[in-house]
């Protein structure tokens, strides 16, 4: 059985990476490489240059494989874990019409809408690029207001929100202190007022979530409503730019192997919740694997799971609840929009579960059976019983299992730098050998081999 689509995602969130200028190239024939050119050493001034004081950006995107674009001036720069080359590139060397500055920028993906699907806009002045492809699509540049009638020229940021978070396929523009509001089916734009946001320099949607970049700052966002939670603002460079002797947590610059996509560490912990969400967890970090337009990049674990501190050694979701083992203690967290911790966690794992230690645990779709793994043994645990005991112990073709996970594609179980995928559960307690290994780098994060 292939990777299924949702593991083949299996990155979403690994490595912010480090900042380099934009090359264009198409992709190789695999899907490897990198869609928009080679890669040159770094060194520490283009770093210096993206990290100074009189930092920020006018624009910022995400490209079709989902790494983050930053627009300055006349060059482009885009994260990456491999470093920096020296100097920013020109605008015009990716899109040959183009000399900058770009006022704003953003992707738009339309699954109903094939010819705008996977499309980049690129707004200066009273006009719009749509390039698709590389290629600049016929018709453009145009009038912003022929394209998005009702939204004015001179735009500051813009940024794309999707149906899960607006009801509805919308872009959402920002001019000044004031927000205009596309319905991309409606063609019909509604104005906003929204002074607690404060106008935006550029503005990005990472991991359902929303940005508005001011100079070196920034601040979250409700789409809907542009309320700011609190803890906001916060430092662009201590999270989205991989500046030296910053970052949140750990700090980007001393993430080091464990936030590298391509390093081959193994993970400690891999859960799918209940939305069909898949995360993985290292190091203290947390890895979005299941939206690849949102990039493979690293975040700490505490932004998703507020409080959850030190290594995650298992994980599974059921019945709306996110379980987080970690030693011989186990933390809840109910699952929706952002993650809230159910007082009084954590407690004991024995108490909780009826077993004292964990390696790894999954629950599979529509099912209160837990399986939880230990050395080469599996237990069953019905969670709908309480207290809760745990069954006999099974047999297993593995010994030292990091992380597991099960989908509607069968039992995945990661080892190492492997992986290994089963139809069933069924099958895995059947099967006398392991299943034949699959590189987690190569094959998920498309790694050089």
């Amino acid at each position: 059985m292939g990777v299924p689509a949702a593991a083949l995602c299996l990155a979403a969130a690994l490595a912010l990476g480090c900042a380099r200028p934009l090359t264009h190239r198409k992709p190789d024939a695999s899907g490897g490489g990198h869609p928009h050119g080679a890669e040159s050493p770094g060194n520490d001034t283009a770093l210096a240059q993206l990290c100074g004081d009189e930092g920020g950006f006018d624009a910022a995107a995400l490209t079709e494989n989902g790494t983050m674009l930053f627009f300055r001036g006349k060059e482009v720069w885009e994260t990456s874990p491999r470093g920096p080359q020296p100097h920013g590139h020109p605008l015009a060397v990716s899109w040959l019409e183009l000399e900058g500055p770009v006022d704003a920028a953003l992707r738009i993906h339309r699954r109903q809408h094939p010819e705008e699907h996977q499309s980049l806009y690129l707004f200066q002045g009273e006009q719009v690029w749509a390039y698709a492809g590389g290629q600049l699509r016929p018709g453009f540049p145009r009038r912003i207001g022929d394209e998005f009638p009702g939204v004015p020229g001179g735009l500051d940021a813009a940024v794309e929100c999707h149906p899960e978070e607006c009801g509805g396929e919308t872009i959402l523009f920002f001019k000044g202190d004031k927000v205009f509001s596309f319905d991309l089916a409606l063609r019909v734009t509604k104005q906003h007022m929204w002074p607690w946001l404060g106008p935006c320099d550029a503005a990005l949607r990472w991991l359902e979530r929303y940005y508005c970049l001011q100079g070196t700052s920034f601040q979250r966002f409700d789409p809907l409503t542009g309320e700011v939670p609190p803890g906001y603002p916060r430092d662009l460079r201590d999270y989205f730019i991989p500046c030296p002797g910053r970052g949140h947590g750990h700090g980007n610059a001393s993430w080091g192997d464990a936030g590298d996509r391509c390093s081959g560490l193994p993970f400690q912990a891999v859960i799918s919740d209940d939305t069909g969400r898949i995360y993985a967890f290292r190091g203290g970090l947390l890895f979005r694997l299941d939206s690849w337009r949102d990039g493979w990049h690293a975040w700490p674990q505490g932004h998703s799971w507020p409080g959850l501190q030190g290594e995650v050694d298992a994980a599974f979701a059921w019945d709306g609840r996110t379980y987080l083992i970690q030693g011989s203690q186990v933390s809840i967290y109910l699952s929706g929009q952002g993650h809230r911790q159910v007082e009084g966690y954590p407690k004991a794992l024995q108490d909780e579960l009826g077993v004292p230690v964990a390696d790894a645990a999954f629950t599979c779709p529509s099912s209160a059976e837990l399986y939880v793994i230990a050395g080469d043994r599996m237990r069953r645990v019905d969670l709908t019983q309480m207290p809760r005991h745990a069954g006999e112990l099974l047999q297993l073709p593995h010994d030292g299992v990091d992380g597991a996970m099960c989908t509607a594609d069968g039992v995945f179980l990661f080892c190492g730098d492997s992986y290994y995928q089963y139809r069933s559960v069924d099958e895995l307690l059947g099967a006398r050998l392991p299943a034949p290994p699959k590189s987690i780098a190569v094959d998920l994060f498309r790694c050089p081999q």
